[in-house]
């Protein structure tokens, strides 16, 4: 019978209701996971990561499991404590979500998902107009922006920062920023950063369109000139010694993906380049998303912070679409050949999603219009201007 009463004891809807005063929160989120994995399946709402996040949200919050422990990283991460910064302590006491987090916490998923990147990556439109760089940048006014925006709301520094770099647009540079800047917003930055890098399609014309007139998203760009392969070899170099030399904290991130990008452009690793864009991304991906959604306890993300994580998401992706427009528009008063502001909006770095919607509302003004080519630039350099914006944020307050 003691047997009995134990094993009773032990399960997890005897846990879920006996004490439901204390455990509502793990019900609500177990059903705002269910919510996450319609919107991955159904609404594919970034669904190669999403659904993983939305299961491992599942995982952390189904009471008696003991997968993932966020005591147990606190005491990790709160300098004096027994266990500060002990991984064996991890190793050996963790359950198999904190194991996996692990990978998180040291920043390792997020580069070599970079590296996956690299290798899908073309630099070419960048090359051929180093314009694009400026748009790039200018698309990342929505970080700062928001970063001072967090401030306001009574954020401390370091979440502000994290909140901010959501306005990228690029998940991996989110979670690598939060994780080195404030561990404990993970989870609702995350889940904010992929929803809504899904919703750009979504987010983005009406901004453009209220932006822009109708004779401006009609321009019609001169045609790329072509990029030698020399080029392409030798950007990756470049921009690694430069961007690693100007902002250091920027290199892991930056590191990796122009290696995964010289492996592809180099001719003579593709087995290498497959492997990276391929197999190892698609591991990695499994783990990133399962990991990020281990940190969504019910304790973390079913508060005040969360909602207005939620806000500051959509106003940072609404200024950094607006500062690549803007800056395109400025441009061309001194431009003799003029660049249609439209390509400005995918400076954030949604690739390749923010580019085809700046070439689908191109063309609904004019059909024989293509900017898929011209809008990647910008897009690409985004991809760069985020990791720099990264790398500045924790050199300021890392």
């Amino acid at each position: 019978m003691d047997a009995l009463l134990n094993f009773i004891e032990q399960m997890g809807f005897y846990q879920l209701f006996a004490n439901f005063g204390e455990n509502w929160g793990n019900l609500v989120m177990i059903l705002l996971s269910f919510f996450l994995m319609y919107l991955a399946i159904v609404k594919q709402f970034e669904p190669l990561l999403l659904l993983g996040i939305a299961f491992g949200m599942l995982l952390t919050n189904l009471p008696g499991a003991d997968m993932y422990h966020a005591a147990m990283w606190t005491d990790f991460m709160k300098e004096g404590a027994e266990h500060y910064h002990d991984y064996g302590y991890i190793l050996a006491e963790g359950g198999l979500l904190d194991i996996l987090y692990i990978g998180v916490k040291t920043c390792l998923y997020p580069c070599l998902i970079f590296i996956g990147i690299g290798t899908m990556t073309d630099f070419a439109p960048l090359i051929s107009n180093p314009k694009s760089l400026l748009l790039g940048a200018a698309a990342q006014l929505g970080i700062f922006v928001t970063f001072i925006g967090c401030i306001f709301l009574g954020f401390p520094q370091e979440a502000a920062a994290s909140i901010g770099i959501i306005g990228g647009a690029d998940g991996p540079t989110a979670i690598f920023t939060t994780s080195k800047l404030f561990p404990d917003l993970l989870g609702p930055i995350a889940v904010a950063a992929y929803s809504y890098m899904a919703l750009v399609p979504v987010i983005q014309p009406p901004i453009m369109k209220l932006l822009t007139t109708k004779e401006e998203r009609r321009i019609k760009m001169t045609t790329l000139r072509p990029v030698s392969k020399a080029e392409k070899i030798v950007f990756p170099i470049v921009v690694t010694v430069f961007v690693s030399l100007l902002v250091p904290s920027a290199a892991p991130l930056i590191g990796c993906l122009m290696l995964g990008n010289l492996w592809k452009e180099c001719g003579v690793c593709e087995r290498l380049a497959k492997t990276a864009g391929n197999e190892l991304m698609n591991i990695v991906t499994i783990f990133l998303g399962i990991s990020v959604g281990a940190t969504t306890t019910a304790s973390s993300f079913l508060n005040l912070d969360t909602l207005k994580i939620v806000i500051m998401g959509v106003v940072a992706f609404g200024i950094g679409t607006a500062g690549g427009v803007l800056l395109a528009k400025f441009l061309n008063l001194f431009s003799k050949n003029k660049i249609n502001p439209l390509i400005g909006s995918a400076g954030v770095s949604a690739v390749p999603m923010a580019a085809r919607v700046s070439q689908r509302v191109g063309q609904k003004e004019d059909p024989s219009n293509f900017l898929l080519m011209h809008a990647m630039g910008p897009n690409v350099a985004g991809v760069i201007g985020s990791a720099i914006a990264a790398g500045v944020l924790i050199a300021l307050f890392g």
